[in-house]
């Protein structure tokens, strides 16, 4: 199999969880409910610069914060349809001690803090370059939600995006903070 092959095959692959995550797909189950490795466990740490001016984004450095960290890309449709939801979250919440940090997997920068901007993601936007933080992380779809509790505890994992999901995530950081 060439690489360009390979290549289509792994885009196709990662099209169909992203459309399909949440709307009945049925590939991955959505909501705080879902099953993940990383469920009740420590948060693999990252330290990487925004690309949209929020400056350098260390994971550690929010410790004390519930947070959640959102798995994204440019291409993923859902996720145009999550950003809103989620800075409401975050306009709300803020002040109560809750964070956002979104990670792109896209290949390429480009388009990502345009992305933001035109889908209402005023929270940090990183890039992860080298695919190292999803390879700590494993998001199984996209978009994929972990919210994070003060110590530092993955406490729920959302797979995909659904309508009204906000308000289970809404739940569950009432029910951290």
């Amino acid at each position: 199999m060439s690489k360009w092959t390979k290549a289509s095959l792994v885009l196709a692959v990662l099209a169909s969880a992203c459309s399909g995550a949440g709307e009945g797909g049925g590939a991955v189950v959505p909501g705080g409910g879902a099953k993940h490795e990383l469920l009740n466990n420590p948060a693999p740490l990252f330290a990487v610069d925004s690309l949209n001016g929020k400056g350098k984004i260390d994971l550690a450095q929010w410790k004390g914060k519930v947070v959640l960290v959102d798995f994204w890309a440019t291409w993923c449709e859902p996720c145009k349809k999550a950003f809103p939801k989620l800075d409401e979250l975050r306009v709300k919440y803020e002040q109560s001690g809750f964070a956002i940090v979104a990670v792109s997997e896209d290949d390429e920068a480009n388009g990502i803090a345009a992305f933001g901007t035109t889908h209402g993601g005023k929270f940090p936007l990183v890039w992860d370059k080298d695919k190292s933080i999803a390879g700590k992380w494993k998001p199984k779809a996209m978009p994929s939600s972990f919210v994070v509790d003060k110590k530092g505890v993955v406490r729920f994992v959302h797979l995909g995006y659904h309508e009204g999901e906000e308000k289970e995530i809404e739940a569950e950081l009432k029910s951290l903070l």
